[in-house]
């Protein structure tokens, strides 16, 4: 299905009823879409109404016409929800979801009033920067302003952007410009000092193999979050809700009480 959401075409699912256990909301992570969210959405559905949209520049939805950052990403989800007349009552978010959820629910005027939380493998925590990496960074910064000016531009057309093939994440690399920059914007914010006053009961699932995520975060989380209960699955890395999908569907069950 496909909703227009300010000038920008948005693919989403809409499946099963209330059938009084409310609407839940399924944000997906960076890169990603809707389509990984299937073993979810055909256990839930059946059980309560299943939204999930693909984020604007990701699966079939359009990208935004400008770089955005995370609070343009909790607007669109508001707009959405208000288009479609949900107020979603379960939120759950994986990775760059979480970080949408994480800001949404701790405006001054939240975006999103859910009952429960679901947060897996989670973003929103910003990694310290160790010594090389600093080091790294700064070198980088300096060589791209060097071969950025107009003599080095004419000798050197392809050397920017070969700089940053070498540097630049899977993600940052598969990305077209404007959301390249978006992801920059997005991964700069650290969200930290929003974990406390987060008051729904929120459940924090982890793989114990997560290096995009790590699991050091969702402790963090857990110690954070007052209402807040961590389940680390094992061998899962940053999608435990495929790779760890029998012990991630017996914990989702149990938190929302599906029997």
């Amino acid at each position: 299905m496909f909703i227009d959401i300010n000038d920008l075409r948005i693919n989403y699912i809409d499946e099963g009823e209330d059938n009084g256990r409310g609407i839940i909301l399924l944000l997906h992570g960076w890169g990603s879409n809707i389509t990984l969210f299937k073993n979810i959405v055909d256990m839930l559905s059946s059980h309560m109404r299943v939204v999930a949209p693909d984020m604007a520049g990701f699966g079939e939805s359009d990208e935004p016409k400008k770089p955005w950052c995370v609070d343009d990403y909790v607007d669109f989800i508001g707009t959405f929800c208000k288009k479609l007349g949900i107020v979603p009552t379960v939120v759950l978010g994986h990775s760059f979801g979480g970080r949408v959820i994480i800001k949404a629910v701790t405006r001054e005027k939240p975006v999103l009033t859910p009952e429960k939380i679901i947060l897996t493998d989670s973003a929103g925590i910003k990694p310290k920067q160790s010594v090389s990496s600093k080091i790294k960074t700064r070198t980088y910064k300096m060589g791209k302003a060097v071969m950025s000016t107009a003599p080095m531009k004419k000798l050197f057309p392809d050397a920017v952007e070969n700089m940053r093939n070498k540097r630049g994440s899977a993600d940052y690399l598969a990305a077209s410009p404007v959301m390249r920059a978006t992801l920059v914007k997005v991964v700069n914010e650290d969200l930290t000092y929003l974990l406390p006053e987060i008051k729904q009961s929120t459940l924090l699932i982890w793989g114990d193999k997560d290096d995009a995520t790590p699991l050091s975060d969702g402790v963090k989380m857990s110690e954070l979050i007052k209402d807040s209960g961590l389940v680390t699955i094992e061998g899962a890395g940053h999608y435990a809700f495929l790779e760890g999908w029998y012990t991630f569907s017996r914990v989702l069950a149990s938190f929302l009480d599906i029997k």
